[in-house]
């Protein structure tokens, strides 16, 4: 008997890749009974995605200081807005596998230094312009020029040269081979903008996405209509969507009991039981690479010392942690940004635990005496304020005074995160070492919120992550990243007590595919784009 796959065939049924004959020729062939077979698409059928309506997405991010400037994104609002509005070359999809978005297909050449990206042809922005290789060019050297201040300028600087063989075909040279370089390239900052000799306009807000930007309001809404002209079919099946900004957790939870939003995102844990008693509301949660940090800037005194950050490092109770902030809704954190969902995982590698004892040692050995500022607020994740409160009461018994700063949740990411010398945050992730290192941890990205680049250790991380970037054999690969993820376990600001599940609520009135992405929060925040109202 052959293997059925019915969330696949479920899946390609509501796309209209499979006809309804066909699925039930697939089941019944599977050894399933006509009968429910037909149950099955008939199920199928009632989520196929409908046009129409109002999404009301109510997040818990957003910034007064935000701005429509790709490259200045920071928080899960912007990257919304940006899917929103915009494309990419490649994405990452529901199912989890990198697919071509603005792009047909694309080849690497044998030692995957270059990378050739053939367009879709006809695509159009919403000011009309059909997208070209120039506007591809144009928008990769707004990131990766020299005055660029982009938080995608470091996963680029790998890029020698961008030049083009007609309208519909890009050519990238890299320094050296980059077998994940198709992935860089979906990253959220890299939105498609048009061009105009050589230029784009950052913060005009047109791209060649499913929704057009109508009102933007910097940390408080963004409101979009459907665009007509999309290119990807059956996709973007709202008539309007807002997001609105609502950072306060209490708040959220309110405005989904009371219907004035369709769906919420950073439900707190504490409050998912509530939640799930409401019966026009449905939980949501996927596990995917989101984590919560407190990253210690090495460029701040004191956490330039080596003691002092190991001794901070043994005095978490990391279980305590997950039990009382997340509720058990995730799993331990080992102080590297590496799941067992990305590829090599070091495995050897000891698992941190609270001691007391140890931390003291280090704390005494650092020289270190006074108060360490810790700062927090819920803008960096539900329940980071209580999460700091409970690292200040561990601390103490290594006899470690922590001072709690409690934080203004609007501008946070602006005026403490990559600022002040340790605070609450929290990552995404991406789907391999290379990107999430890349992203925040190399000495030339913008967002090495450790500030991790002076080292004897960060130095020789830096040269591991450029060799294993071009390596293309598997076991050699691994070496390269258990040793990585060593030295930034030992010697690194990452304090990373805990991987948090992301958790939704929403009303069932709202329908999604068998799949939802885990890569980000949202449905890979393309909720907009892969949802509808059923």
């Amino acid at each position: 008997m052959k293997k059925y796959n019915a969330n696949r065939f479920s899946k390609m049924l509501t796309e209209g890749r499979m006809t309804r004959r066909e699925f039930i020729m697939n089941a019944t062939a599977a050894g399933i009974a006509l009968p429910a077979a037909l149950s099955m698409a008939g199920n199928a059928m009632a989520n196929t995605p409908k046009s129409g309506g109002r999404l009301r997405h109510g997040m818990g991010y957003g910034s007064t200081t935000d701005s429509l400037d790709p490259g200045t994104y920071e928080n899960s609002m912007m990257t919304a807005t940006g899917y929103g509005y915009g494309n990419h070359l490649t994405e990452v999809d529901a199912d989890g596998v990198l697919k071509p978005e603005l792009c047909e297909s694309y080849e690497p050449s044998a030692d995957a230094k270059t990378w050739v990206f053939n367009l879709k042809k006809g695509v159009e922005f919403h000011n009309g312009k059909t997208l070209t290789a120039d506007d591809v060019i144009a928008t990769f050297n707004y990131h990766r020029g020299e005055n660029s201040k982009s938080a995608a300028k470091g996963l680029l600087t790998a890029i020698t040269d961008i030049k083009k063989d007609g309208d519909d075909k890009v050519i990238f040279q890299l320094e050296a081979g980059n077998a994940d370089f198709p992935f860089i390239v979906s990253d959220y900052h890299i939105v498609i903008l048009p061009s105009k000799d050589g230029e784009v306009d950052a913060t005009a807000g047109i791209g060649t996405g499913g929704y057009i930007i109508e009102k933007f309001e910097p940390g408080v809404r963004t409101l979009f209509k459907r665009n007509p002209n999309y290119f990807k079919e059956g996709r973007a099946h709202f008539d309007e969507v807002e997001i609105l900004s609502i950072l306060d957790v209490t708040a959220r939870q309110n405005a989904i009991m009371n219907g004035d939003v369709d769906v919420i995102d950073n439900v707190d844990p504490k409050t998912v039981a509530l939640l799930a008693r409401v019966p026009t509301l449905e939980i949501l949660q996927t596990t995917g690479t989101q984590h919560y940090t407190f990253p210690m800037r090495l460029d701040v005194a004191p956490f330039d010392n080596y003691d002092l950050r190991m001794a901070l490092k043994l005095s978490i109770k990391r279980q305590e942690l997950l039990d009382k902030i997340l509720l058990g809704h995730g799993k331990v954190g080992n102080d590297i940004p590496v799941s067992a969902a990305m590829p090599f995982l070091n495995t050897d590698l000891a698992q941190r635990v609270y001691d007391p004892e140890k931390a003291a040692e280090h704390y005494k050995k650092s020289g270190h005496s006074g108060t360490i500022q810790l700062s927090a607020a819920d803008a960096a994740f539900a329940g980071a304020v209580d999460a700091a409160q409970l690292i200040a009461a561990s601390a103490k018994d290594a006899g470690i005074d922590i001072e709690v700063v409690r934080e203004p949740s609007d501008g946070y990411w602006s005026n403490v995160w990559n600022k002040k010398g340790w605070c609450a945050c929290y990552w995404g992730g991406r789907p391999t070492q290379d990107w999430m290192y890349s992203a925040a941890y190399t000495q030339d990205t913008e967002w090495n919120d450790t500030s991790w680049k002076d080292t004897d250790s960060a130095k020789r991380f830096n040269d591991i992550v450029v060799t294993a970037r071009s390596e293309t054999d598997d076991t050699k690969r691994q070496a390269q990243y258990f040793e990585a993820q060593q030295l930034l376990h030992d010697d690194g600001g990452l304090i990373l007590p805990m991987w948090a599940n992301y958790i939704h609520a929403h009303s069932k009135k709202l329908a999604h595919g068998p799949d939802v992405a885990a890569n980000w929060i949202d449905d890979g925040n393309k909720l907009a784009e892969r949802w509808w109202f059923a």
